[in-house]
């Protein structure tokens, strides 16, 4: 890669692994040859079949996060490495480090905070019919939910700017952090971009980690929280319209019981159904209050982001604005 915009910038490799002996020096090896001079860290998440040993071996700068999950190993790595650009991707394999270059160039054009390579053909070989299954159907209630900035929430291989990173509240503990990653970007309407790329198969020896269901399950509860947090209004309006179907439901039997003889005969339902429909208007009321102080907590997340400097400190690219020589005026 060439050019000085992108020579004197600082890049930072990551490398999340678990487990991942069989291919992390063929990786470490790959970003060594597709970008010479970035520094490639290897975060092991208490690895029990070498990986630490062989990424060392390969030239990678190794660390070891004791808590277990991948939303661990990218909150400890974000916080501990400083660069202008960070390229984050898995140790398995899958993602090809020859296609960093180009993620790295479309951050820059486009000027985005996070470039994802969407991965082509996942749907058909993500190694399980349950996950691929799983990738669709998360994706569309993505969209569905959070907006249409992405198509493929859960691929790994991405490329951040320093402000996304170091402005990133990341609070997931496992492989959910792709998924909240995707919605800090919507929510701050942050510029992001994607890539397809190619997504290759694990060769023979290695494992994926997920689990369809177990998994799954926590995605889907990050989904839940996540737009409990960012979207209050729609989420505490989903639970007050629940409510409000059960009052009614239970109501309707005894207005027209009033109606045709004058009596309440079923007072219990009646109380029952005048109660959810209270539980219906405070849960209405407090989703009311929660947007905004959700809206309050955004304009303060952009205001971090935008307190980031764009470089790191020890980056040695100056932006310089070269402005005409001055003329002094000579008194006869």
């Amino acid at each position: 890669m060439s050019g000085s915009r992108i020579d004197n910038l600082n890049i930072a490799v990551l490398l999340p692994c678990y487990n991942e002996a069989a291919t992390i020096g063929a990786v470490v090896g790959g970003f060594k040859a597709a970008l010479p001079g970035a520094p490639i860290h290897v975060y092991d998440n208490n690895s029990t079949d070498g990986t630490a040993l062989h990424a060392m071996l390969a030239g990678a700068n190794v660390v070891r996060e004791r808590r277990q999950g991948k939303g661990h190993v990218v909150r400890r790595m974000f916080a501990d490495i400083d660069a202008d650009i960070y390229i984050m991707a898995d140790g398995d394999g899958t993602y090809s480090p020859d296609d960093s270059e180009e993620l790295i160039r479309t951050l820059l054009t486009e000027r985005a905070d996070m470039v994802v390579g969407t991965r082509r053909g996942v749907h058909a070989d993500a190694g399980r019919q349950g996950h691929a299954f799983g990738n669709k159907i998360f994706n569309m209630l993505y969209r569905t939910i959070f907006g249409t900035d992405f198509t493929d929430i859960f691929s790994g291989y991405r490329v951040f700017s320093r402000r996304f990173v170091k402005s990133f509240p990341a609070v997931s503990a496992g492989f959910e952090i792709e998924t909240e990653m995707s919605v800090h970007a919507s929510r701050l309407k942050l510029p992001v971009s994607e890539l397809e790329l190619d997504y290759g198969r694990r060769p023979e020896g290695s494992h994926s980690k997920l689990s369809t269901f177990k998994d799954g399950a926590k995605i889907l509860w990050m989904f839940a929280m996540l737009m409990k947090e960012t979207r209050p209004f729609a989420f505490f309006g989903i639970i007050s319209g629940f409510f409000m179907l059960a009052s009614m439901a239970f109501m309707a039997p005894v207005l027209m019981e009033y109606f045709e003889t004058g009596l309440v005969n079923r007072m219990p339902t009646w109380v029952l159904s005048m109660a959810l429909m209270m539980i219906s208007f405070m849960v209405f009321t407090a989703g009311l209050i929660l947007d905004s102080v959700a809206r309050s907590r955004s304009e303060q997340l952009r205001i971090s982001y935008l307190n980031v400097a764009a470089r790191s400190s020890g980056s040695t690219t100056v932006e310089r604005t070269t402005a005409p020589p001055k003329k002094t005026a000579r008194i006869a």
